[in-house]
């Protein structure tokens, strides 16, 4: 299988990339802040901790990043003339002065009393006197009066930081969290992102909404079944997978099918050989109904029935009932042991979705004890170890399963990959062309591994060697021209190559064409357009990938993209800010 979608496969192991290894070939200047504000506070959180805090008070306000005193105090001694804004500006520094002191409630009264002096006109130093009142107010947690007294500051001066700022705090206190997530996005765009404290709050303000929003979204939504392309793709992961074996020649006639769409008959009444019969007509949506009559009726082939049932379940993103039937299976110990190790393997992975690795090692460690010489076990364990960073046991695991089928030319390939991103981390450059060239084996000895292909070209990508990447994804489409996010990768590289947005978006809009329920391609497409500008097209590509998530998390992650360009349409109305765009 060709180049698959980063993160997960539903029920399975990955059929593909993760999201770090996209990040690899994200991570460089040609898509610098994709996604916005949502993945420069993810780079930013990667960064390390250290970040300076900024809980006093402010001095006095400039129209952009100019606001902020060394000292990040109150503002200091002024002008002492008897004028009016002298004035306001004694009982400022008075306040202040309590402030220092700890007397926030005394501060207050002296930055009423400087708002009250201070001349209507002067909206700079109104505006810093609003501020800094909201500053004592932060220090007594009133919240709501903090995000007033920010509001009349940035009223007055629409692009005053540390007002802003200050007012996403509030919010987020008062749990106001589109409120925080527009405020914060316009501090992260007139810092120029630089400021890693105001990005991690637009992180974390981002995977709070996107999970809020994700749990009521998934809970109510339409399964929707997945493109064949994906589900053979899905289901070539495996080799030790009984459902996915064709029917055996006695258990079909050789009838033609009697009408279109329908089946041809069996020599049993099963629903489960009824099944596997849609399954090789790519008739899919029968798939489902079909098993829960061999269960209901108690057939033959009820384990099998289970698992299939099971399976389609996880592929149109219901773990919940999936895993009733794959529990089932995996506690039927008369049951094949090759349906219970599978049983185990897919509950693994869909633990390993719903981010709970612990039990998803424990379904993988078992099916290993259960059936030691199953090659998908090593396989898709092997990918799980990739995903908890755990390099060494994944390229062991993949080994045993080499060792147990020695022409899997996927299993070579993802080796390939673990140890060439072990290498790529540690930055050791002999590792990395040992890499490399393990690379050129796999695709010399597995000519016909699309996936070979594809890792590789990642790969090729991170050392720049563009032009050899390109004719990899190319190899890759020759061997499967269905496979929708080849082209979305294929994609990504002439922007990053080439900085050919109308290329990229060709190439991505064709695998729209190819497959219009790979979400992968709608979310690539909608991060482009933010980086374009073109904000609301973004959130209409955003949009469609949501609709077709897989699970949960993936949808949070959507979720968090789409409402990061929102903020940024709502921040562009409010203070006419765009954040820079290719």
């Amino acid at each position: 299988m060709a180049a698959s979608k980063p993160v997960e496969v539903p029920g399975g192991g990955t059929a593909g990339l993760s999201r770090w290894q996209l990040a690899l070939v994200l991570g460089t200047p040609i898509l610098l802040g994709a996604g916005a504000i949502y993945l420069w506070g993810r780079r930013a959180a990667r960064r390390g901790k250290g970040a300076s805090e900024r809980k006093t008070p402010e001095g006095r306000a400039s129209p952009g990043l100019g606001g902020e005193s060394g000292s990040g105090q109150p503002d200091g001694p002024g002008h002492e003339e008897m004028s009016p804004l002298g004035r306001a500006q004694a009982a400022k520094n008075k306040g202040n002065k309590y402030f220092k002191a700890g007397k926030y409630e005394l501060a207050i009264q002296c930055y009423t009393e400087a708002i009250s002096l201070c001349p209507p006109e002067k909206n700079l130093d109104l505006s810093t006197f609003y501020q800094n009142r909201a500053a004592a107010y932060e220090q007594l947690q009133k919240w709501t009066e903090v995000a007033q007294d920010c509001t009349k500051a940035v009223e007055l001066n629409p692009k005053y930081v540390k007002a802003l700022f200050r007012r996403a705090k509030a919010h987020e206190k008062l749990d106001n969290k589109k409120e925080c997530l527009e405020d914060v996005t316009a501090v992260c765009i007139l810092e120029a992102f630089q400021n890693q404290q105001s990005m991690l709050l637009a992180d974390k303000v981002l995977k709070l909404l996107g999970k809020e929003k994700a749990k009521e979204k998934y809970k109510n939504r339409e399964p929707l079944m997945p493109s064949p392309q994906f589900i053979k793709s899905y289901f070539s992961s495996f080799t030790d997978d009984i459902i996915s074996q064709p029917l055996l020649k006695g258990e079909k006639s050789d009838e033609d099918k009697d009408k279109e769409g329908e089946a041809s008959e069996v020599k049993e009444n099963s629903g489960y050989l009824r099944a596997k019969q849609y399954m090789e007509e790519e008739n899919y949506d029968k798939i489902i109904s079909e098993s829960t009559k061999e269960i209901e009726a108690k057939g033959r082939y009820m384990a099998e029935a289970l698992l299939l049932r099971a399976t389609f379940y996880l592929l149109i993103g219901n773990a919940s009932a999936a895993k009733p039937d794959l529990d089932q299976v995996i506690s039927m110990e008369d049951a094949n042991v090759k349906l219970r190790a599978n049983a185990l393997i897919k509950r693994g992975s869909m633990y390993m979705q719903q981010q709970q690795p612990v039990l998803s090692t424990q379904d993988f460690n078992m099916a290993a004890d259960i059936d030691p010489q199953n090659a998908d076990v090593y396989h898709h364990r092997g990918q799980l170890k990739i995903l908890l960073d755990q390099i060494e046991e994944a390229v062991e695991d993949f080994d045993e399963c080499i060792r147990l089928r020695p022409n899997s030319a996927l299993a070579q390939a993802q080796k390939c990959f673990a140890l060439y991103r072990q290498a790529y981390t540690g930055s050791n450059a002999l590792t990395v062309q040992a890499a490399m060239k393990g690379f050129e084996d796999v695709i010399k000895n597995f000519p016909r591994c699309a996936e070979g292909y594809a890792l590789y070209a990642q790969a090729l990508t991170d050392q720049q060697q563009f032009g050899k990447a390109d004719e990899m994804y190319d190899k890759c489409i020759d061997l499967e021209p269905d496979n929708a996010t080849t082209y979305v990768h294929k994609g990504l590289l002439q922007l990053q190559w080439k900085q050919d947005l109308d290329k990229g978006l060709e190439l991505i809009s064709k695998a729209i064409e190819i497959d219009n329920k790979c979400d992968f391609a709608y979310e690539t497409m909608g991060t482009i357009e933010v980086q374009r500008g073109n904000l609301d097209k973004a959130i209409e590509m955003f949009n469609k990938a949501i609709n077709l998530a897989k699970s949960e998390m993936e949808m949070a992650h959507l979720y968090s993209l789409c409402d990061a360009a929102y903020a940024q349409t709502e921040v562009a109305k409010k203070y006419g800010l765009k954040p820079p765009t290719l």
